[in-house]
């Protein structure tokens, strides 16, 4: 008869695999595997060892980071993952971040695209928020998280300071939905509408209320935002060099 406690190979097989021993391109498909199980250390040791092989940051950033958040971005839409293992991804991707980041700094190497993201005046959730910002992150983008229950002059004083690319501006109640509308007025009576693209999201908003309070679009989650993000970035880039 089978011994139920007898340890299985399985076990064994994952845990003997030495990230130091595969070539380059096992390493690579191997940190896609550790960020989907939201394994910090290994993405560490990994994007260290890739360091040490010679690769540039950015490479290292986009091939081994970002299209692994991307696998991640992608079963989280389709239901597959949920919260807490695409926070768990997150919170490994940004274990890789902190290493290449000072690189990156110092290539001077361009960032998909910057980003202010926060809560509404009035509302204190953000689990929603910090998961976007991370996708966000994953997806190579400098994020700037002001937190919970902003103001208007708190998205003015962060526009000013950081310069993005983007504005983001989350709510879950229906009772604070309306003062993204309030900041966004404030953005027109100052000339400042055209220099962002205002993206909202919460799960009660919807595309109509999007289109009536002025914003570039509506996000229903995480993966959709990285997706609309990046599109709406690409076109406006490609306007300004046309």
């Amino acid at each position: 008869m089978a011994d139920d406690n007898a340890p299985t190979d399985d076990g064994l097989d994952e845990e003997d695999i030495i990230l130091a021993e595969l070539d380059t391109e096992e390493l690579v498909e191997q940190m896609h595997d550790d960020l989907y199980n939201g394994l910090k250390e290994e993405i560490e040791e990994g994007t260290n060892i890739l360091l040490e092989r010679g690769w540039a940051a950015d490479k290292v950033l986009n091939d081994a980071l970002v299209e692994g958040m991307r696998i991640v971005g992608i079963d989280f839409r389709d239901g597959i993952l949920f919260v807490p293992e695409v926070l768990m991804a997150a919170n490994a991707m940004k274990g890789g971040m902190a290493i290449l980041r000072p690189l990156l700094a110092e290539t001077g190497a361009e960032s998909v695209g910057k980003v202010v993201i926060g809560t509404v005046k009035g509302d204190i959730h953000d689990i929603g928020k910090n998961l976007v910002g991370m996708m966000l992150e994953g997806a190579g983008f400098e994020v700037i998280d002001i937190g919970i229950n902003n103001p208007v002059e708190n998205y003015l004083a962060a526009l000013e300071e950081h310069k993005p690319d983007i504005l983001g501006m989350s709510a879950l109640l229906t009772t604070t939905m309306p003062y993204m509308k309030v900041v966004i007025d404030t953005l027109k009576e100052q000339g400042l509408r055209d220099d962002f693209i205002v993206l909202v999201g919460g799960a009660p908003l919807n595309e109509e209320f999007s289109e009536a309070v002025g914003a570039d679009a509506y996000c229903r989650d995480a993966a959709v935002a990285v997706e609309t993000a990046k599109a709406l970035i690409q076109d406006r880039r490609a306007a300004l060099a046309g």
